[in-house]
């Protein structure tokens, strides 16, 4: 007898972004063993080819793409499959104070985390790559809802994350497509050591959460599994906190 399992990811092909490392790699190889076809994006070569030879048996492929060039994201959508899933996950933290802004700045961090991934998703609608029923998921987190100092680029961002996929989840709903984004707290990647912090300090605030630890990109891979998996077809336009039971960061 079979065994049920409303998890499945077996005949999905899913779409990962910024897969060439942390939670992006983390989500990939947890969505191949699942039994999923994946396209793994990343700008990096070799470590996009790390991770690729992490994943499960399977037809995986590679897209080598910058996100942020519009021309040669056109042209990676054109040579995609149809997809079941994606999952946009590249991104890109900086600190800095209010008062030390730059355009620059904020042009860099916007257009990673905001800009691409829209974009990216209008071109995959735009080329019909997306098919009925299939699942949107972005990478958010809760420093949306939880302002910290030197952090505004990265909140603001996440925050304008959000709000775009709270109208997409309006905008799909007739073709039965769900979008929801994932919003974690602190999850040990490279990321988090951005601005000058040290793992001494994070091992230390890890202690205020409740669960007393920071996130893996495994616990949010299994986030997303169920959210890309059939288990959650009636989930959609959701902000799902996975935050070790901590509210608030810093």
């Amino acid at each position: 007898m079979d065994t049920f399992n409303p998890f499945s990811l077996v005949g999905k092909t899913v779409l990962v972004t910024g897969a060439s490392s942390g939670i992006g790699r983390g989500i990939a190889v947890a969505c191949s063993r699942m039994g999923a076809t994946v396209v793994i994006n990343g700008r990096n070569r070799q470590r996009l080819q790390d991770t690729f030879v992490s994943l499960a048996e399977g037809r995986h492929q590679m897209a080598v793409t910058d996100l942020n060039d519009q021309t040669a994201v056109r042209d990676m959508v054109e040579t995609l499959p149809l997809l079941q899933g994606i999952v946009h996950c590249a991104g890109i933290g900086q600190r800095v104070l209010c008062k030390q802004l730059t355009e620059a700045d904020l042009d860099m961090v916007m257009d990673t985390n905001f800009k691409a991934p829209v974009m990216l998703q209008t071109e995959i609608l735009r080329q019909k790559k997306l098919v009925k029923a299939a699942s949107v998921v972005f990478i958010s987190s809760i420093a949306a809802e939880s302002p910290t100092i030197g952090n505004s680029m990265y909140c603001s961002s996440k925050g304008a994350l959000t709000a775009y996929a709270n109208c997409l989840a309006v905008e799909l709903a007739p073709r039965l497509i769900r979008v929801n984004c994932i919003m974690p707290a602190m999850v040990w990647t490279d990321l988090i050591f951005k601005g000058g912090i040290t793992e001494e300090d994070l091992r230390e605030d890890e202690k205020k959460y409740p669960l007393k630890r920071y996130g893996t990109p495994e616990d949010i891979a299994n986030l997303a599994i169920y959210l890309l998996s059939d288990a959650s077809s009636w989930m959609t336009g959701s902000n799902v906190k996975i935050s070790g039971g901590v509210y608030k960061l810093g």
